[in-house]
């Protein structure tokens, strides 16, 4: 590859001195990570006000299907990963990964939606207090970012089987990557949050 950059007259290595993907795409995804602070801290406030009520609110949780669904956010962003490597230098077995990543992370939507079924059968909602106006709010609204970014892996995956993507260009792979990276990211701060920390 720098054989080639540097025949053609171009920097060497530019792809390591970008961001992959498109820049509106990190435009929207730093705009949805500052979203998710702002919430970050107002919980974090919340709770450095009213310890007791968020600490028995997490005694309510289930820490075990938490877990479960952050080994699957990692091993699907793991997949996606190795999707994106294999397409970047043209190997077959990147469209299997994405398919296998969706699966995965459909472990994560399986037990987001048993805890809310569970919980709402106990009597807790939005109005329960507090904490759980913020358990319902933050792991809701990231729970539809992560069915987003399924349906950005899957937009991928066909694309990728119908040859849409090579190679050649890694942009909207990249971009799409990039998405669902940062959808793991704030699961990765959130989980252990209102997990463990409340």
């Amino acid at each position: 590859m720098t054989d080639l950059t540097l025949q053609s007259g171009a920097e060497p290595e530019p792809d390591s001195q970008q961001l992959p993907g498109d820049i509106a795409v990190w435009i929207f995804i730093f705009a949805e990570l500052a979203v998710f602070g702002i919430m970050f801290i107002g919980f974090a406030v919340a709770r450095s006000l009213d310890p007791a009520t968020f600490h028995a609110g997490r005694e309510v949780l289930h820490p075990w299907i938490g877990l479960l669904n952050t080994a699957a956010l990692i091993t699907a962003s793991y997949l996606v990963a190795t999707a994106v490597h294999q397409l970047r230098h043209r190997r077959s077995g990147a469209q299997w990964r994405l398919w296998l990543a969706i699966a995965v992370s459909c472990i994560y939507t399986v037990g987001k939606l048993y805890e809310y079924v569970n919980l709402y059968a106990q009597g807790y909602n939005l109005g329960s207090d507090t904490f759980f106006m913020f358990y319902f709010f933050l792991t809701f609204f990231h729970f539809m970012h992560v069915i987003l970014g399924q349906v950005i892996l899957v937009v991928l995956a066909v694309k990728v089987g119908n040859g849409d993507y090579d190679g050649a260009d890694m942009n909207g792979m990249e971009s799409g990557a990039s998405y669902w990276h940062m959808v793991d990211l704030v699961w990765l701060v959130l989980f252990p949050m209102i997990y463990v920390l409340a």
